[in-house]
Formats: structure tokens, C-alpha cells, sequence
């Protein structure tokens, strides 16, 4: 345990730190299970839309550096051509 007394501060800013990412980082995975849920059940339409709102999760995660932004690109990259390869599919 810290001694001094900022050092004490940090610890309390950390856990709220790491308790806010682990929250939008859940999110995310909420996202993800539901497009792939949507992909499998053979309708695009609301499949783009869950694409849509995933995408838009990631870069904002990005953006508050919960996630690199390299990883948010890599992410969306993947699903995209996983959405594309079932609109060839069909």
C-alpha cells in the first residue's frame, strides 16, 4: 500500500479508471455478440445497423484511449469484411 499521499490518490484514481474501461470495454463486447447474432440470423439490414453502432463504439473508445486506435481499425476491419462476405453470400 502507498504511503504518500499522492501516491494514495492515484490508486483511488486508477480503480475508478480502470473500473470505467472495463465498463465500456464490456460494452463493446455486447456489440460484438450482438452483430454476430444479427449475421447469423440472415438479416443484412439489421446486421448494417449493428455494424453501424459498433463501429461508432470502437472509435469513440479509441478516442478515449480504452482501446488503441490501432485495434479499434483492426476490429472494424474484421467485421466489415465478415459483413461483406455474407452479402456475397446471399
Amino acid at each position: 500500500m502507498a504511503n504518500i499521499k499522492s501516491a494514495k490518490k492515484r490508486v483511488l484514481i486508477e480503480r475508478e479508471r480502470r473500473i470505467a474501461n472495463n465498463s465500456v470495454k464490456s460494452e463493446i463486447k455486447t456489440y460484438i455478440k450482438k452483430f454476430k447474432a444479427d449475421l447469423t440470423s440472415a438479416d443484412l439490414a439489421k446486421a448494417e445497423d449493428s455494424y453501424k453502432k459498433l463501429a461508432s463504439r470502437l472509435d469513440s473508445a479509441a478516442r478515449e484511449n480504452v482501446i488503441h486506435q490501432n485495434s479499434a481499425n483492426r476490429k472494424k476491419a474484421h467485421f466489415a469484411k465478415m459483413l461483406d462476405d455474407a452479402k456475397r453470400a446471399q
